[in-house]
């Protein structure tokens, strides 16, 4: 059974830092793309950053660009968020998102969250000011 399990939330202060991982279990994800995203309450879940199957690129949404920085640990099967200078607006729960393909896509397929079969129950990120 696959699962993957974020870890690594919790509240700090704006400008703070925080670095989110996601640990896969029951398969191996290092020849797959993997994800985050977010939902903060009353919105839409909201792409955050991803990496192509073979880790040689990185997307990463507009908001968060320059701030956060994603990261995958091929040995240990995990992935990270690295998430810098977190502004009040970055309260959300993070998932965590794995594909099952192993090609080069586009950047829009990375960014849509149908793209990837397996996800994370989520860990809260809360950013005081």
């Amino acid at each position: 059974q696959v699962q993957l399990v974020e870890s690594g939330g919790g509240l700090v202060q704006a400008g703070g830092s925080l670095r989110l991982s996601c640990a896969a279990s029951g398969r191996t994800f290092s020849d797959n793309a993997m994800g985050w995203f977010r939902q903060a309450p009353g919105k839409e879940r909201e792409f955050v950053a991803a990496l192509n199957w073979r880790g040689d690129s990185t997307y990463y949404g507009d908001s968060v660009k320059g701030r956060f920085t994603i990261s995958r640990d091929k040995d240990k099967n995990t992935v990270h968020l690295q998430m810098n200078t977190l502004k009040p607006e970055d309260t959300a729960v993070y998932y965590c998102a794995a594909d099952r393909q192993s090609q080069y896509y586009g950047s829009s397929y990375y960014r849509n969250e149908r793209s990837y079969p397996y996800w994370g129950q989520g860990t809260q990120v809360t950013v005081s000011s």
